[in-house]
């Protein structure tokens, strides 16, 4: 029996290395172009308007692709659309190494997204499965959690120190290689999945939901030319019309990407609306301030990405000391006072000097990283307990669509504001720019926050639904 019990252990210690590991690579891709940006840019003669993309495009490919994961997921096996998304990432990361033009890089980041979507949608999944107990599911959603603010932390920093010794190519190089040990080590240490349910996959939703985020993604970046350009509005009523279709799809389908029945329950409204508030917020404009210091401050990618360390190391420690906080207090609550706590700390960084002292942007640094950090450890959990069980993989992948799109969408917009603001007035027009894209993320946050807040915890509805399951 012990024996037996030690064995178990060890799988689920092994299962947990790897679901997180993933998880942490993930955030490692798409943090890669927040240090080696100006280098490649500089290599492929990419232009602000590609520049956008690379920043752009994983986020846009993660969003797109995750409900997809989560169904395919939920139809046939986590375990091998989680495997296979490891696989698509060694590739993807691949031919961002190798990239002849920055359109070939923005191809790779946007399919670096769609790998990265099946590894986010399935992996919270795989850890519902492995860990059944109450208590054992709050640590694991926990280290999950950590493992977000982990990636965040090592990604620009990694870029950095690849960039400076072999060049921005070596920096996708070695994200391709992380995802092939961890795509070996998974096939020994996952478990297999029983499949929920059955049924043809959703291709003409998934598809429409790619099309219409890119053409809105595109309509954004477009936006910096004037939001009145035929092309501007073109893009945007196409990218309308394509999310439109989606819902109807989706509502008519058998087996949708996405269950639109699950938007009855309140938490699961106020969880998707948090992730979206968090990536279109605080995510957003942590994304922008290496470009702030870099560009603004004159100073280096690595010393750039040890001052983020503020905001995403103090994420980790506060993701893995959320776990007490989840077990005395409701998971709306902590995502309100997260939000909020974002918003005043994004708030906090308007107005920076140029060439000024770093010190005075640490303060709103910690805060944005210990609200990012419970509200990461919160929707962990909530993304997987406000929907039936059969319908993990769905919940997780519609809570990380939303935060990725939100940061696609705030990413988009604050580095459009920048370069707008830059061309227009050089140092002073960038610092203009900044506080605008200051504004429109913080707003996002606060928004979110009224929204979840307002949001009623319908937990037992969705007990029941899954005793009906």
């Amino acid at each position: 029996m012990s024996y037996s019990i030690q064995s178990e252990e060890a799988h689920k210690a092994s299962a947990l290395t790897v679901v997180s590991g993933a998880t942490m690579l993930a955030l490692v891709v798409f943090t890669v172009p927040l240090t080696s940006l100006a280098p490649s840019a500089e290599s492929l003669a990419a232009g602000p308007a590609l520049q956008a993309w690379i920043l752009s495009g994983m986020p846009l490919g993660a969003a797109a692709g995750l409900l997809g994961a989560g169904s395919l997921g939920d139809n046939h096996s986590r375990r091998a659309v989680f495997l296979w998304g490891l696989a698509i990432l060694v590739a993807a990361s691949a031919l961002g190494a190798l990239a002849p033009t920055g359109l070939v890089l923005v191809a790779a980041r946007i399919i670096q997204g769609l790998g990265s979507a099946a590894v986010l949608a399935c992996g919270l999944g795989l850890l519902g499965q492995v860990f059944r107990d109450e208590h054992e599911r709050t640590r694991a959603t926990g280290i999950w959690a950590a493992a977000l603010g982990a990636g965040v932390a090592c990604g620009p920093i990694l870029a950095a120190l690849l960039t400076a010794f072999s060049g921005w190519r070596a920096a996708y190089a070695g994200t391709a290689w992380l995802a092939l040990a961890l795509l070996l080590a998974g096939r020994n240490a996952l478990p297999a999945t029983q499949v929920a349910r059955t049924g043809r996959f959703d291709w003409a939703g998934a598809v429409l939901l790619l099309a219409g985020l890119s053409a809105l993604m595109s309509g954004l970046t477009q936006s910096r030319l004037g939001w009145a350009q035929p092309t501007t509005l073109l893009l945007l009523c196409i990218g309308g019309a394509c999310l439109a279709a989606f819902v109807l799809v989706e509502i008519r389908h058998q087996q949708p990407v996405l269950d639109f029945s699950l938007f009855r329950y309140p938490d699961f409204v106020g969880a998707t609306v948090a992730a979206f508030a968090s990536g279109a917020g605080v995510l957003a404009l942590m994304t922008l301030v290496p470009t702030l210091l870099q560009r603004s401050m004159h100073v280096g990618a690595l010393l750039a990405a040890l001052v983020l360390l503020a905001w995403s190391v103090t994420s980790v420690v506060t993701a893995l000391g959320s776990r007490w906080l989840l077990v005395r207090h409701s998971p709306r609550i902590l995502l309100t006072l997260g939000l909020v706590a974002c918003g005043v700390a994004q708030l906090m960084l308007i107005a920076p000097q140029p060439d000024a002292s770093l010190l005075p942007l640490l303060p709103a640094l910690v805060l944005a990283g210990a609200a990012n950090g419970v509200l990461n450890a919160a929707l962990g959990k909530q993304a997987v307990s406000s929907v039936p069980a059969h319908l993990s993989a769905m919940g997780s992948g519609a809570n990380n669509t939303a935060r990725y799109l939100g940061s696609a969408i705030g990413i988009t917009l604050g580095a459009v504001l920048i370069a707008h603001g830059e061309e227009a007035g050089a140092a002073p027009g960038l610092l203009w720019g900044w506080d605008q894209a200051v504004s429109v993320t913080a707003s996002f946050s606060l928004l979110g926050a009224l929204v979840v807040m307002f949001s009623r915890e319908r937990v037992v509805a969705v007990e029941q639904c899954c005793e009906q399951a």
